[in-house]
C-alpha cells in the first residue's frame, strides 16, 4: 500500500500519521467489502497476502489536491483500490480538504504504475 500525502497543507507529523491511518483503514474496508460481496473477486486473497506479508505501507509526497485526484483516477482505471481522505476540519486543516490518498493493497507492479514517479515523504 502507498500513502500519498499532500505536502502543501503544512500538516504536522502527528496530523500526517492520523490521516495516513484513515487512508489505510479506508482502503482496507473497501477491499474487505468487495471480498464479502463477491468471494471470487480476488479481493480476499489480496488482503490475505498483504496481511501475511506484513501490511507494507510506503509514504510518498504530492504537492497538491490535483495530484491526488489524478492518481486516484489512474488507480481506478487499473482496477486498483484508491481512497482519498477528506479532513473533518477539527484541528489544523480546513474541513473537506483532501489530505492523503491510499493506493492498494495491490501488486507492486500495478501500484508502481500509479505512484512510481513520486518521491518518498
Amino acid at each position: 500500500m502507498v500513502l500519498v500525502v499532500r505536502t502543501d497543507l503544512g500538516m504536522t507529523k502527528g496530523k500526517i500519521a492520523a490521516q495516513c491511518g484513515h487512508a489505510t483503514l479506508a482502503c482496507y474496508k473497501v477491499l474487505r467489502k468487495a471480498a464479502e460481496r463477491d468471494p471470487t473477486s480476488g479481493a480476499g486473497k489480496l488482503l490475505q497476502r498483504w496481511e501475511r506479508r506484513g501490511q507494507a505501507k510506503i509514504a510518498l509526497q504530492a504537492k497538491g489536491e490535483e495530484t491526488l485526484m489524478t492518481l486516484m483516477a489512474t488507480a481506478h482505471s487499473l482496477g486498483v483500490t484508491a481512497e482519498v481522505i477528506a479532513d473533518a476540519g477539527r484541528t489544523q486543516i480546513e474541513s473537506g480538504s483532501f489530505t492523503v490518498l491510499g493506493v492498494g493493497p495491490a501488486p507492486k507492479s500495478l501500484v508502481d504504475k500509479v505512484t512510481g514517479h513520486l518521491k518518498l515523504l
